[in-house]
């Protein structure tokens, strides 16, 4: 492995030197830097072109300019822009924007791109199949302008409105139980009758759901409540086990089902230490959950069930916490709305001047201004991930190793789980991996629609004043991400599958 690694440094350090060399080329000839200045009044225009000339040195030649940027670079400093700013500094605020930007957005168009498509090549040209299939094509021909420029409109503009009297109509309760009901029905696996009892009760549920939350006013003062937070946590318990070794076996459950109830416990018994925590205690409480759990699937698994227990068990803890944090921050969303003029979903920006107010407050203050361009990214990344994932579980499913393992006698889900998906993921590691490696970049046309000062903002800049460090930057954090992610999807492949050998 280290061998790999160090070989694949090497080869990445030519290839980066390379590329550098053509981008620094290309971005010192994309536009007259003294344009601008050349339009300056007779007395201030020679001064202007000679600081700019002796700031870029545009007096050198391009290779020496070269020379200079790359032994700077190796030392860290990457230049001054065209004004004199540092563009580390540029760097380091447009890096962290697009870091809270896109990680939201990839995580989420990754898990649910993925779980769909599983979903849709288990259920190959079934109605479900059908409508995934056409609505992933629709998310992927749609301009992401037109998209976020319609989610500004109808999700951020009507939604702030609708929200001084949430009421929702008959025919919004009955659109939604609907689908609910559909996608529920088609996800069963088993006879008509089943999917016909699957898609009522699915359907029934969802709107009576929906008319108690209307009458209550919920989404004015949101909330989950013990109550839901305890039935989530045990249904958390359940869903895990059956993912990771099915309901076959107790160990796994009981530790499953003990860990929801530590999480319910500490619902009411950290009470004071989240009324306005830091982020830090917040990390803090997560590994705890997570190590305290994994020990009691640990000791209650044994070493006939332990391999199982363990992952089902942290889980479930790692989820009740997440659970306990999401009510915490829907408790305090009627104070944020009522701080922001009852206008919590913003269009603009990546947060609201001058704000402060509690972590939670903050914390919804945050996800108000990345909702929309979340949204976005994730309409447009999720046909990707659905159709490659689809595509390689088909083939896969064919495979004579997967007839093997079911006449075996293993079950459905173990043929699933550990043979099918794990193989089918090899392909989706190599798209995970570019796409990671490339929208650190920066999302150019999201956060010019949505107004965020970001790597593609610094991209753009860099290119419209036709100066060079800021397009250097912006290649440097970018390539580089594409070459690291590039390698850690070359050392999934061998975690995958075990027939790969990295040397």
């Amino acid at each position: 492995m280290l061998v790999f690694i160090a070989r694949r440094l090497f080869v990445s350090i030519w290839v980066f030197f390379a590329a550098s060399v053509v981008v620094f080329f290309l971005s010192t000839n994309v536009r007259d830097p003294l344009a601008e200045a050349r339009q300056l009044p007779d007395n201030a225009r020679e001064s202007a072109i000679a600081e700019i000339t002796e700031r870029m040195h545009l007096d050198d030649p391009t290779a020496l300019r070269y020379v200079r940027w790359l032994g700077d670079a190796l030392t860290g400093d990457l230049g001054v822009n065209r004004q004199g700013q540092s563009v580390n500094d540029l760097l380091e605020t447009a890096f962290s924007a697009t870091l809270q930007l896109i990680t939201g957005a990839t995580v989420l168009a990754i898990v649910i791109g993925i779980s769909i498509g599983v979903i849709s090549a288990l259920r190959q040209y079934s109605a479900l199949d059908q409508v995934v299939t056409f609505v992933a094509f629709v998310c992927f021909s749609l301009p992401l302008f037109w998209v976020g420029t319609l989610l500004k409109q109808f999700l951020a503009l009507d939604f702030n409105d609708w929200l001084a009297d949430p009421e929702i109509s008959p025919m919004f309760i009955g659109g939604i139980a609907l689908i609910t009901g559909l996608f529920c029905g088609g996800i069963i696996v088993g006879d008509r009758r089943s999917r016909i009892t699957a898609f009522v009760s699915a359907t029934a549920a969802m709107a009576v759901l929906l008319y108690v939350l209307s009458v209550t006013e919920w989404f004015a003062d949101p909330g989950l409540g013990p109550v839901v937070v305890a039935l989530t946590a045990i249904a958390g318990a359940i869903g895990f086990t059956t993912l990771v070794s099915g309901l076959e076996w107790k160990p796994p459950l009981q530790a499953s089902l003990i860990a929801a109830a530590l999480g319910i416990v500490a619902y009411f018994a950290l009470d004071p230490v989240l009324d306005d925590p830091q982020i830090l205690t917040l990390l803090g409480l997560a590994v705890v959950a997570i190590v305290v759990s994994g020990a009691i699937g640990w000791f209650l698994g044994g070493d006939l069930y332990r391999r199982s227990a363990v992952p089902a068990a942290a889980l479930t803890g790692l989820f009740a916490g997440a659970v306990i944090f999401v009510d915490r921050m829907l408790q305090s969303f009627a104070d944020y709305s009522d701080s922001v003029g009852n206008r919590p979903i913003s269009t603009v920006g990546a947060e609201t001047p001058n704000y402060e107010g509690t972590f939670w407050e903050s914390g919804l203050d945050s996800f108000g201004h990345l909702a929309l361009p979340t949204l976005a990214l994730v309409l447009i990344s999720l046909a990707t991930y659905t159709r490659y994932t689809r595509a390689s579980m088909l083939e896969v499913m064919n495979q004579d190793f997967v007839r093997t393992a079911r006449a075996k006698g293993l079950s459905e889900r173990a043929v699933i789980t550990r043979h099918v998906l794990r193989n089918g993921l090899i392909p989706i590691t190599t798209l995970v991996a570019y796409d990671i490696g490339t929208i650190v970049g920066g999302a150019v046309v999201t956060e010019r629609v949505f107004g965020w000062s970001a790597m593609g903002n610094l991209l753009t800049v860099g290119i419209t004043q036709g100066d060079p460090m800021p397009i250097m930057a912006f290649f440097v954090v970018s390539g580089g991400a594409i070459v690291v992610f590039n390698m850690i999807a070359d050392m999934a492949y061998a975690v995958l599958d075990p027939r790969i050998r990295l040397s």
